[in-house]
């Protein structure tokens, strides 16, 4: 229990069911009574939108509830640092989070809920052969330390759902409800979720997330050809394309950039800008646009011409002529070599990425080098499966993935839904395409988005090539092409000029943290009625912290638990002794004998910081020279202080004490 006048900080993740209460308590007060929800009067209170009809239209399945149940266990494990598998810690936004995902998503709620803008995600497609990671509704922990090899496990545990095993769809379904929940919660206001995934689960997918995120927020389904090659054979289908599910976190607030056209795209340049050469008709007959069927007049030469008879012209005739006097028409005569018989249109690249065009997209994905967007809409490409397979094999000189998605899907995705400084999630990480997109993305363009990876650390098959080179999990795998993406990203740069300088730098780094147990104490409770056993178990928790815990776990342990994001910065404070007194009035600690080692945690994004010490003893002068104020929030261990100082420091700061 803390001293008189200092909170405890936070030891587990934010309790979602709490929450949901305080945010129906605010919209209805009534119905709140005692902490409990009073549902015959919240049935009053929303009167006739209630339907008590004992059928109604609903989507379930077997283990549900369970499903339901695991969302609410707050995860009381953590994320511990590890510069030395890190790129560039100290200056890094990037994040390569290693463990099971549903309790690294509970672990960033606080610190990131509203504030993601896209999430990408490549799930197990649910063929037999996937890996679905084993839920434990009592200890989600504990399962992921044992299926880890961190602890020891008794039984099978287990590693694919073949569909002898009766609840094929269920068991999927159970394991992606709680980690779609919770990501919708990461979604900023106008964040959108775009998921691949094939025939196996496309229809309990769309299911799922008309529960989550309503079926108001549904944006598309895109469809992308995945190879040219045909399935197996004797199978009658081939299988050769597969989807991409969008949705919205609200609707009316999303907005699609389209995929923005690089230098290549755009080949031609007149003294206006670079340009691509599309066509100025459309394919509606002269009956259908009778005001889009005229004649238009070359300025140079006097040549007329009409569109074909089966289309019209893109613009009507006032639009249309503000074009020709902009210059934005090829004439045939500008190119007589092209043998073309009739006028086209200049699509100009756009100066900025801010210029992009926020037309309708297509949910088809062209090919690579196939799509054409028109005024009506966007058209978004990707490479097929292979383009995926041959990237990674690439980088890594051996096949060490299967089926990875390429880069292109991705980048796609990425510059349709994110602007320059988002942050992308992706919380089934696998090779982390994603972050390799996101780094492509970012140095072509100047941008300065970011990326969360989530990836569990999935055993290799002892027999497979990734296990031969050296990558024991796939999350191996997911770090080291992060590096050598980066390495990718550092040669397209070199002997080029920096033709931006005011603009930000690549940001070519990554920060690696591990879910992990916490340096809390658990109290695991006494399975027997003894008095002397429950003495004992008491006695631990005079030092609430595990034997041999280290100073920065705690203090990003804390951090994250407060609120604070995982790109913080830990500045460690450690001053001299000094004679004489402070005459400058600032708040450096080196006009007192400090005795203590304090640690500044600062997040920019936020604008918020705090300061924590973890000696066993405060001292006084330490208390002074920090010059605490009301809204300085200060950390420490509760044993650290006498109640004396604990009453002194509750009034001058805010004081939460482990």
């Amino acid at each position: 229990m803390a001293k008189r006048g200092a909170n405890p900080v936070e030891r587990q993740s934010a309790d979602l069911v709490k929450e949901n209460v305080a945010r129906l308590q605010e919209l209805f007060p009534e119905v709140i009574c005692e902490g409990k929800v009073d549902f015959e009067k919240l049935k009053a209170a929303l009167g006739r939108i209630v339907d008590d009809k004992p059928e109604r239209y609903s989507f379930t399945w077997a283990g549900k509830r369970d499903a339901i149940r695991l969302l609410q266990v707050p995860s009381r494990a953590t994320l511990k640092p590890c510069p030395q598998e890190s790129v560039n810690w100290e200056t890094t936004k990037n994040l390569f989070l290693e463990g099971e995902n549903l309790e690294v998503l509970k672990l960033l709620y606080k610190s990131y809920a509203g504030r993601v803008k896209m999430i990408y995600i490549d799930p197990p497609y649910n063929t037999g052969n996937d890996f679905i990671y084993p839920d434990d509704f009592a200890d989600p922990l504990e399962r992921y330390l044992e299926i880890t090899g961190q602890k020891d496990s008794e039984g099978n545990l287990l590693t694919s759902n073949p569909e002898t095993s009766g609840r094929y769809h269920s068991t999927w379904l159970t394991m992606m409800y709680p980690r779609m929940f919770v990501a919708r919660q990461l979604l900023c206001d106008d964040g959108v979720i775009l998921v691949s995934i094939d025939d196996h689960e496309v229809a309990n997918l769309r299911l799922l997330m008309d529960e989550v995120f309503g079926d108001e927020n549904f944006l598309a389904v895109f469809v992308k050809r995945r190879r040219m090659a045909t399935g197996m054979r004797g199978d009658p289908i081939s299988p050769d394309h597969e989807y991409v599910v969008a949705f919205a976190k609200s609707r009316a607030n999303v907005t699609l950039y389209g995929a923005t056209k690089r230098d290549l795209e755009y080949p031609y340049q007149d003294k206006k800008s670079r340009y691509r050469s599309t066509d100025l008709t459309v394919g509606m007959t002269k009956k259908m646009r009778p005001r889009q069927f005229f004649e238009i007049t070359n300025p140079h030469t006097g040549k007329t011409y009409l569109p074909p008879d089966d289309r019209v012209w893109r613009f009507q005739p006032v639009t249309m002529q503000e074009h020709i006097d902009a210059g934005n028409i090829i004439w045939p005569d500008d190119f007589s070599e092209r043998k073309m018989k009739r006028p086209r249109f200049k699509t100009r690249q756009p100066s900025d990425e801010s210029d992009q065009p926020t037309k309708p997209v297509s949910t088809w994905i062209e090919s690579n080098g196939n799509s054409e967007d028109s005024d009506d809409r966007l058209s978004l490409s990707a490479g097929m499966n292979q383009e995926g397979t041959k990237e990674l094999k690439e980088l890594f000189g051996a096949q060490v993935a299967e089926y990875p998605k390429p880069v292109s899907l991705v980048r796609s995705l990425i510059e349709l839904s994110t602007g320059s400084d988002d942050i992308v999630l992706d919380f089934f990480a696998g090779t982390a395409t994603a972050a390799h997109a996101v780094l492509d993305v970012n140095h072509e363009l100047g941008s300065s988005r970011r990326f969360i990876m989530v990836q569990l650390p999935e055993p290799t098959p002892v027999d497979s090539t990734a296990h031969a080179e050296g990558y024991p999990t796939i999350a191996e795998i997911s770090k080291e092409r992060i590096r050598r993406a980066i390495k990718g990203v550092a040669r397209k740069g070199e002997g080029k000029l920096n033709l931006a300088p005011t603009s930000a730098p690549d940001d070519r780094g990554f920060r690696v943290f591990q879910l992990d147990e916490s340096s809390y104490r658990q109290w695991h409770g006494v399975e027997d009625r003894d008095a002397q056993k429950y003495t004992d178990e008491m006695a631990l928790f005079t030092d609430p912290l595990l034997p041999g815990w280290k100073p920065e776990d705690v203090v990003w342990e804390v951090a994250l638990k407060e609120g604070y994001g995982l790109s913080s910065t830990v500045e460690r404070i450690s001053p001299q002794r000094h004679e004489g007194t402070n005459t400058d009035n600032s708040s450096c600690l080196s006009a007192f004998v400090v005795n203590n080692t304090v640690y500044r945690v600062t997040d920019a994004d936020t604008a918020q910081s705090f300061l924590i010490c973890l000696d066993d003893k405060l001292t006084a002068e330490t208390a002074k020279a920090l010059k605490l104020g009301k809204e300085d929030l200060f950390v420490c261990r509760d044993a650290a202080l006498t109640d004396e100082q604990a009453a002194n420091l509750a009034l001058q700061c805010k004081l939460k004490t482990i």
